[in-house]
């Protein structure tokens, strides 16, 4: 198996995890490509440095692609991961270096047992479907897709932005808010579910669009067809706004026509037999801990 590893600076109680983890690749005989940033730290910082093939710090290209990605972090750190992956199909693997984690659901006590399972083919892979973003102006470079969400949000703590949002051509309302989200059934458990959004489990074919602090208290997250094409037109007093795509932040004019639609590919997370979503959110959001349940 080739085994690409991406991942960041971790805390010192990690590191005899992250060497346990190299064992065992080693033990299966993987063969090891590291994000080059990643392999500095851990050069630097770790004594059991593995046996690396090779690094990379670009996308992965078609002639070149390992098996399998291991993510190592938060979500945050997986959403960074799926821009090297792109459409290649090739699985990812969220392992939590920290507490709290949607994506990166495998924690740290579970990764011998998930790496086993791993090596024997005892998992399944789901397809994740992500938001493509396109504006009058190329802000986001060449990768301009989210897997949680596309956020629009004022830029101070002054008057809040106006934001016409229309669905398929139709009109569908002006949002008076601090900002607004558009996200997928993956990120429904992010942003969104923070400011009252539903929980949307993957493969459903939806989006959710919340707002954040609207002026109207009548207004309400709203889900739709992942088939639609949403646009989103934002004015205001302030001259320019922030639209965020997952981790990334650019700062755009108002009046910029923002067109958001599923994209023509999805992403393949990776789980483990016998862990469902509902085991994840239950086990994340606490469900049941209260006893009188």
């Amino acid at each position: 198996m080739r085994a690409a590893i991406f991942g960041k600076n971790f805390n010192d109680d990690f590191k005899s995890v992250l060497s346990n983890f190299f064992k065992i690749l080693k033990e299966n005989n993987a063969e090891i490509v590291i994000y080059e940033p990643y392999f500095r730290f851990i050069s630097k910082n770790c004594t059991d440095i593995p046996a690396v093939h090779s690094l990379f710090s670009e996308a992965f290209s078609e002639n070149n692609l390992p098996d399998i990605v291991f993510s190592i972090g938060g979500d945050g750190t997986f959403l960074d991961a799926v821009s090297f992956v792109r459409n290649t199909e090739v699985p990812i693997v969220g392992i939590n270096s920290g507490r709290l984690g949607f994506l990166a659901n495998i924690s740290k006590e579970e990764i011998p047992q998930a790496l086993k399972a791993i090596f024997e083919n005892r998992y399944i892979t789901e397809d994740r479907t992500l938001l493509e973003v396109k504006t009058d102006k190329k802000y986001f470079k060449d990768f301009n897709f989210a897997l949680n969400e596309v956020t629009v949000l004022k830029r101070d703590s002054g008057s809040m932005i106006t934001i016409k949002v229309y669905v398929n051509g139709e009109y569908l309302n002006t949002y008076w808010a601090d900002g607004l989200i558009l996200a997928t059934p993956t990120g429904s458990t992010a942003y969104s579910l923070s400011l009252g959004g539903p929980i949307v489990v993957p493969g459903s074919s939806n989006f959710i669009i919340t707002p954040i602090a609207p002026h109207n208290l009548t207004v309400r997250p709203i889900v739709l067809p992942d088939n639609y094409d949403i646009t989103i037109k934002v004015s205001g007093r302030a001259e320019n706004y922030l639209l965020s795509i997952d981790s990334q932040s650019v700062v755009v004019e108002k009046n910029t026509k923002i067109c958001i639609k599923a994209a023509d590919f999805k992403i393949k997370t990776v789980r483990i037999e016998g862990n469902t979503f509902f085991d994840n959110i239950r086990d994340k959001l606490m469900w049941g801990f209260d006893k009188r349940n």
